[in-house]
């Protein structure tokens, strides 16, 4: 893919940081598309990602492209997505699994050769270098979640776009992790290859590291990245790794795992 332009915009972020949520939130506040109403095929098109389509269609300018990249001169405006690589890492192993029949997070977090876009937190860094002087914005998904219409005003004031706060209120209603995993269901993912009997968005809430990654693969996890995450405002004290519970602590489904299993029951 090529052909971009410097007015251009790059969404990127590492795998699981809130890209593909961020393609529907696109279609909505740039193109006017309600995601409920829209085929899960479409922000692939509105919101192109260079990595799996070789060429697109330039509807405007400029262009919002979703990206996993490292920093290249070629992306000159970026949005860089920044999800506490705790939970990013849980989210990538379960995106894993559902292509693979044996995955061993241990070796995601010990071995990053394993991992198609390296490290989390050398990716992160990477990008906070800015090392090809971007004009670059950065959005933590946490703030996303938690505050999407503030979010979402430093994202159009960034992009050039003057949106009614009215406008982007509906967006955030309309584009919360429920409705968007109901869609789902519903419609099936816009990503013809992923497996149809399992959720892309599988639970989307913060903090999912906490009941999902063993002690000693955390341990592991925070060797690298204790430092990035605390310059992203993920570890203000060393309370939270302390304070863990036991690894043989009951373990309680995900919402979204109860959810497809009920669904695939009934179906």
């Amino acid at each position: 893919m090529g052909q971009f332009v410097p007015e251009d915009v790059f969404v990127v972020g590492y795998p699981k940081s809130g890209n593909t949520w961020f393609q529907d939130l696109i279609t909505m506040v740039i193109y006017g598309v309600p995601p409920a109403l829209a085929p899960p095929l479409l922000a692939q098109t509105l919101v192109p990602d260079v990595h799996s389509r070789p060429f697109f269609q330039r509807y405007a300018t400029p262009m919002f492209f979703k990206s996993h990249s490292l920093p290249c001169p070629e992306y000159r405006r970026v949005v860089y997505l920044v999800r506490d690589g705790r939970d990013a890492m849980v989210s990538l192993y379960h995106h894993f699994c559902a292509f693979r029949s044996s995955v061993d997070l241990m070796k995601m977090v010990r071995d990053e050769t394993q991992l198609h876009h390296g490290a989390w937190h050398k990716h992160v860094s990477a990008w906070l270098a800015n090392p090809f002087q971007a004009e670059l914005m950065v959005i933590r998904y946490e703030d996303l979640k938690q505050d999407p219409v503030t979010e979402l005003e430093r994202f159009c004031a960034f992009a050039g776009m003057k949106r009614e706060r009215s406008l982007l209120e509906l967006v955030a209603r309309e584009t919360v992790f429920e409705k968007m995993q109901r869609r789902e269901m519903r419609l099936g993912e816009g990503d013809l290859e992923w497996p149809k009997d399992r959720l892309f968005r599988r639970r989307g809430i913060i903090g999912s590291y906490k009941d999902e990654m063993p002690p000693e693969i955390l341990a592991f996890f925070m060797a690298g990245a204790a430092e990035t995450l605390k310059k992203c405002g993920y570890m203000d004290t060393t309370e939270e790794f302390i304070s863990r519970p036991p690894s043989n602590a009951p373990k309680q489904a995900a919402p979204a795992e109860l959810a497809l299993a009920n669904r695939l029951r009934t179906a």
